[in-house]
């Protein structure tokens, strides 16, 4: 029973299918059956590799395209501040030049750079008048919010207190260490008489 052969016709022992050897002769066949137990691995991980370039590549964008709220807040800055300059730019360009320069004579010119500058001053002051319109009426809004917010402190502060002070009636203890009940009942008529 020792000399049988297999089921495929190799013989058993040390060079038998079970150890990796085969009846084969060793040589050129060893490397193509390495060389196809390769490809067969390749084939079932999903294929070749990356290379080591390949890797490096990918590492480096993924780590450029990682959530950093600092870059984040660092661009959305930015951009409010470009929004900004473009504004202020924009405002500058139209306080510079005139409405339509063309049909404008040159004498006509020397009146209406007069006049404009007498309106700019009224237009500074209007600004100003507006402004202040505006701000007073903000401030007197503020006073307002104050004055309510400081009553609703106030009336918070004494029902707070009267809290308290019900609590500590509430807790009282006779000698006998007994609740004196006094002022459980008033508390109980109290609540009854406000329910209705």
């Amino acid at each position: 029973m020792k000399g049988r052969a297999g089921k495929d016709g190799e013989p058993r022992g040390k060079g038998g299918r079970f150890f990796g050897g085969s009846s084969k002769p060793a040589g050129s066949s060893n490397k193509a059956a390495a060389m196809k137990k390769k490809k067969q691995n390749v084939t079932r991980l999903g294929g070749g590799g990356l290379s080591l370039e390949a890797f490096a590549n990918i590492k480096s964008t993924t780590n450029r395209n990682q959530y950093n709220p600092a870059l984040i807040k660092k661009k959305r800055e930015f951009y409010k501040n470009a929004k900004y300059i473009s504004k202020y730019k924009k405002s500058l360009k139209h306080l510079s030049e005139p409405n339509d320069p063309s049909a404008v004579k040159p004498s006509e010119e020397m009146d209406k750079s007069k006049k404009r500058n007498k309106n700019e001053k009224r237009g500074s002051n209007s600004l100003r008048e507006l402004y202040e319109k505006k701000r007073e009426e903000e401030e007197i809004a503020r006073k307002e919010r104050e004055v309510v917010a400081q009553a609703k402190k106030e009336e918070r502060e004494k029902a707070e207190a009267r809290r308290k002070a019900e609590r500590v009636k509430m807790f009282k203890k006779t000698r006998s260490g007994q609740p004196v009940m006094k002022y459980r009942i008033e508390h109980l008529l109290q609540s009854m008489q406000g329910s209705n």
